[in-house]
């Protein structure tokens, strides 16, 4: 085929040579392009859900202190305008729906139980909100002079007074020698033994003489010899029954007692009476 008859090339469309369309197969109009919206949606349904679970939390921190206070206060018998704070460790709502709190803090600058006065603090693990026994619990109270002497009432140790000066105390008395009334003062490091309060002797003076403990048996025979020996006391009678004395120590003049806290407390009301003390 020569050049003279080449085939031309199609027309560009333009407006003076319009696309023609078949009947029938015209081209829908374009519309407006969808935005999904499902994200965002998605977005403000958590950031909802987060707001109401941060607020339930706070109002579950602001009830839970008031519950457990009037609990705690009708158990022990306290007085109703009792000083009582309380805290729980860790975010709350999951504890509360599981129906245990991991951990609860009780504390208060002063409180009387089974005549012991002080201040008190106990932390307490596995803490069932429908009912039961404590995983575990332990507290300190901490008490002044005069409740620390009530404490040594039972004790052969001749005590009138007792001065606390860390890490000692320091008990006054008098003892009689062929019956004369002969002052002794004795200074002790206070501990705990089998759940016992375990008194020993350090130094001692007779007569205003200081004298080493040892020493003070040559001086005053078996009368003396009493005197320097460690002294077990129980003062289990003195503390309700599901609360043991694990350790005694002196801080300044504050005695600090600690506790272990049989988890049965919650549940068993005989725990809250006074214990015994063997022969007594």
């Amino acid at each position: 085929m020569s050049d003279d008859n080449r085939t031309l090339p199609y027309p560009e469309p333009d407006a003076e040579h319009p696309t023609l369309v078949l009947p029938g197969h015209e081209r829908p109009a374009a519309g407006p392009r969808r935005r999904r919206r499902w994200p965002w949606v998605l977005l403000v349904i958590v950031v909802v859900l987060a707001a109401l679970v941060v607020a339930a939390e706070f109002v579950a921190r602001a009830v839970l202190p008031g519950v457990v206070r009037s609990l705690v206060i009708e158990q022990l018998d306290l007085p109703a305008d009792q000083q009582l704070d309380v805290d729980a460790d860790g975010i709350l709502l999951p504890q509360l729906i599981g129906g245990s709190l991991d951990r609860l803090h009780l504390s208060t600058d002063r409180v009387t139980l089974e005549g012991i006065t002080g201040a008190a603090d106990v932390t307490a693990t596995g803490v069932p909100l429908r009912g039961g026994d404590l995983r575990s619990a332990e507290g300190t109270i901490r008490i002044d002079q005069d409740q620390f002497t009530a404490l040594l009432a039972s004790t052969d140790l001749p005590i009138e007074t007792v001065a606390l000066d860390a890490p000692n105390a320091t008990v006054s008395g008098s003892i009689s020698v062929l019956g004369a009334s002969v002052p002794v003062s004795l200074t002790l490091t206070p501990g705990a033994v089998d759940g016992d309060l375990e008194l020993t002797p350090v130094s001692a003076s007779i007569g205003g003489i200081e004298i080493d403990a040892s020493d003070v048996g040559s001086n005053l025979g078996v009368v003396g010899s009493g005197l320097t020996e460690p002294q077990r006391i129980c003062i289990a009678d003195q503390l309700p029954a599901g609360l043991t004395l694990t350790g005694l120590e002196i801080e300044g003049t504050t005695a600090v007692i600690d506790l272990d806290v049989d988890g049965a407390i919650a549940t068993d009301e005989t725990l809250l009476e006074k214990g015994t003390c063997p022969g007594r």
